[in-house]
């Protein structure tokens, strides 16, 4: 995960479009402004919710709904947002949309002086 302001981000991309500088070996990886933005993501019932995802393993969105006893459509925003930061991903197994916890760890660092965060995550064991 990268930690970049989106003026950074902006300018990086164009740079590499215009071919005046290689694509960076992380240019894959999911982008934030701020540490602040992923740890805001992070609430107590985001926390709950992946680790319902990774210990229940449910086989749809309806049924992690259920198991949660939250309304689908904001289940569904949530979980975009998290797909978005790289935490899980939604896989499609006969046309369910099943989420699926790729992250086990993230470590934050954080500059007191600078905008110089870094976010490492370790991937969730297979």
């Amino acid at each position: 995960m990268k930690i970049q302001s989106m003026k950074d981000l902006m300018a990086e991309m164009k740079a590499v479009a215009r071919g005046d500088i290689p694509a960076p070996p992380d240019a894959g990886l999911p982008s934030v402004e701020s540490a602040e933005v992923l740890l805001r993501l992070l609430t107590a019932d985001n926390r709950s919710l992946l680790r319902t995802i990774r210990d229940a393993k449910p086989q749809s969105v309806a049924a992690l709904a259920r198991l949660t006893n939250r309304a689908e459509p904001n289940l569904l925003r949530t979980l975009g947002k998290m797909e978005a930061f790289g935490l899980l991903e939604m896989r499609t197994v006969d046309r369910r949309r099943v989420p699926t916890v790729v992250v086990e760890m993230l470590h934050v660092e954080i500059d007191p002086f600078t905008m110089a965060d870094r976010v490492e995550a370790r991937p969730a064991q297979a």
